[in-house]
């Protein structure tokens, strides 16, 4: 039984080994078969993934000639679009057909010369230059492309062409003679007007000129009496100018050095004024002078000089002075004052201070003044005297008659105005 489970069990090792030994030769077939079945997918990977490559080549090229065809298809249908409009504008430019015009104008057509150089060649036969003549040429694509383009930068220099352009001209040259017969006329005009300011600065130069010398010579005449052992003088800020010049007042009074009147005193300066505008007055006479106070500032040694120059001036002039210098009214020949009463009302009063036993005299001196204030409190007692005087000249009176209808006495007269009433200067 040992033996025979001996044997059983040899045989069953055997059996194994056999069965170990098959198992390993299939382990050994299938690892071959794996490794081939991996190169193989290895290659089949490869392979597909160089497919795809040339797929994805193929798409891009496709891509491209789809764009070629339909950037061509565009082409050729703007290309057609572009020889129906050339075959429009030619019919409408030139008024005949397409075929017409290429068999007129074609390539095989030999292109005449263009007039520059006909007009070069004639130039060159003026001259004298031994030239030919320019022949008919034929049809170069690239020649006639240079010569379209100088012709098209020879338009373009030209601008753009306006149909109106004729009418336009024709307006503008009547417009442009219409302007210059204006200019004409204006520019005749800018001459006599020219003449006109020339004549008028010649004589403003002339009148004025005489004048400051007339005025120049009384200012010195004047100034000497009101300023006896003074100088004063007129002198020109631009004497080469006479039209724009100004006049300087140079006031030198006597045991004084300065010139300028900014130095001088209130009273000097108010009589080298005087004197000025007497000097004018002496110059150029008027008939009649207003002066309001211009010897409010003087004493009396200087009043009286002044009075003198009233006294000459009266006997050509009539003289209206507003005052309250008692000198300068017993000059006068008529006072007007101007009052209030206690009530509040102006009243006028007037005198005349020379009746009909004074000389007549060419002219009268009349100063309109405020009365005393003893002739105030005979009029009014609560009255205040307000001086407002005034210096009027009046002609000599006719008649006697005229002479007594002036107002010889006082004669208080109650006036809503506190206006003075002044004569006539003809009465």
């Amino acid at each position: 039984a040992r033996a025979r489970g001996a044997v059983v069990a040899k045989a069953v090792v055997r059996g194994g080994e056999i069965a170990l030994e098959k198992i390993a030769a299939s382990l050994s077939r299938a690892a071959r078969e794996r490794d081939a079945a991996q190169e193989r997918k290895a290659q089949r990977e490869t392979y597909l993934a160089q497919v795809r490559n040339l797929v994805r080549e193929m798409s891009v090229e496709l891509e491209k000639l789809t764009d070629a065809v339909h950037r061509d298809e565009v082409l050729r249908a703007e290309q057609r679009m572009r020889i129906e409009q050339l075959e429009t504008k030619v019919a409408d430019d030139f008024g005949i057909g397409l075929e017409d015009l290429v068999a007129e104008y074609g390539p095989d057509v030999f292109i005449p010369p263009s007039p520059q150089e006909i007009a070069e060649y004639e130039a060159a036969k003026e001259r004298g230059e031994a030239v030919t003549a320019p022949q008919p040429m034929p049809y170069d694509r690239d020649t006639q492309a240079r010569r379209a383009k100088r012709a098209e930068r020879d338009l373009s220099l030209l601008g753009k062409v306006n149909p109106l352009a004729l009418e336009e001209f024709a307006a503008l040259e009547e417009r442009y003679k219409f302007l210059s017969n204006q200019l004409e006329d204006i520019k005749a005009t800018r001459r006599d007007l020219l003449t006109v300011v020339k004549e008028v600065d010649d004589k403003i130069l002339e009148v004025f000129t005489s004048a400051y010398e007339d005025v120049a010579r009384e200012f010195e005449i004047v100034f000497k009496v009101l300023f006896p052992g003074g100088e004063g003088r007129l002198v020109l800020t631009e004497p080469d100018d006479m039209l724009t010049t100004g006049i300087e007042l140079e006031a030198r009074p006597p045991g004084k050095k300065v010139k300028r009147l900014s130095l001088l005193s209130g009273g000097e300066k108010s009589l080298a004024a005087v004197a000025m505008l007497v000097a004018i007055f002496r110059a150029r006479p008027s008939p009649f002078y207003v002066m309001d106070e211009v010897e409010a500032a003087l004493d009396d040694t200087n009043l009286h000089r002044l009075i003198s120059l009233f006294e000459q001036l009266r006997e050509h002039s009539q003289l209206l002075i507003i005052t309250h210098q008692k000198p300068t009214m017993e000059i006068a020949d008529a006072l007007y004052g101007v009052s209030m009463r206690g009530d509040g009302i102006s009243q006028v009063i007037s005198q005349r201070l020379r009746g009909e036993d004074k000389p007549k005299r060419a002219k009268a001196a009349r100063v309109v003044t405020a009365p005393d204030a003893e002739a105030v409190a005979d009029a009014e007692a609560a009255a205040e005297a307000e001086a407002v005087a005034g210096a009027e000249v009046t002609e000599p009176a006719p008649t006697a008659d005229a002479a007594d209808a002036e107002v010889a006495e006082v004669t208080p007269e109650v006036v809503p105005d506190p206006a003075p009433e002044v004569p006539e200067p003809g009465r």
